[in-house]
């Protein structure tokens, strides 16, 4: 874990009637909520940047260009736009080898 990564402990109903606020506190102070029933840990709550640059282990340069994407907006193609894209590089690629080869 990070060195600056807190590490709380709450019960269920707490994280359950304070969803939102719980929710907020992860996201903005890095806070990992390690969420408990009965006095037994069930689940660890973290925030998304928390995830990818701690558990998921990605390439650090890879990461940098998924969270700038995702601060942008880039996330959010649709599969339109996707299938669009491919289609355009696929043909810019067609045209690209009709031109090598006439």
């Amino acid at each position: 874990m990070k060195q600056n990564t807190v590490l709380k402990t709450i019960e269920a109903l707490e994280a359950r009637v304070h969803f939102g606020a719980v929710m907020e506190e992860v996201e903005r102070t890095n806070t990992r909520i390690l969420v408990n029933k009965r006095g037994k840990p069930k689940l660890i709550m973290l925030s998304v940047n928390d995830y990818l640059e701690n558990i998921l282990k990605e390439d650090s340069l890879l990461t940098q260009v998924h969270l700038q994407a995702r601060a942008a907006g880039l996330d959010r193609i649709t599969g339109q736009e996707i299938e669009a894209e491919i289609k355009a590089v696929r043909k810019a690629q067609a045209t690209n080898k009709k031109r090598k080869s006439g």
